[in-house]
């Protein structure tokens, strides 16, 4: 199944790859590029489910975490230009839009 990954014109500075293909139970990294983020920009990581508004699954300054909603984690570099998102059993219900985004 698929995990598409979009980015809005809005955010510019933030780079993602279209897409991503995995089966289910086959852990998947979507990763994300912020090259320009500034020191007091936040972290989002949001998904949207077909026929659904986007729901936002974990935010961050620099701590990486788990996401519990998603048996995931989001990992953050330490010099915060690149964040990842590691889904490691997605299900087909998982299938999805996943944005990163960032704001001050």
């Amino acid at each position: 199944f698929l995990f598409s990954r979009t980015v809005s014109a809005a955010t510019a500075q933030v780079q993602q790859e279209p897409s991503l293909e995995t089966t289910e139970d086959s852990g998947i990294n979507i990763s994300c590029s912020h090259p320009s983020i500034q020191t007091g920009d936040y972290i989002y990581w949001y998904r949207q489910l077909p026929g659904r508004g986007p729901e936002l699954l974990a935010l961050t300054l620099k701590e990486s975490k788990e996401v519990p909603e998603i048996a995931g984690h989001l990992w953050v570099s330490a010099d915060r230009h690149s964040s990842a998102l590691w889904l490691g059993r997605p299900r087909r219900g998982d299938a999805a839009v996943y944005y990163c985004a960032l704001e001050d």
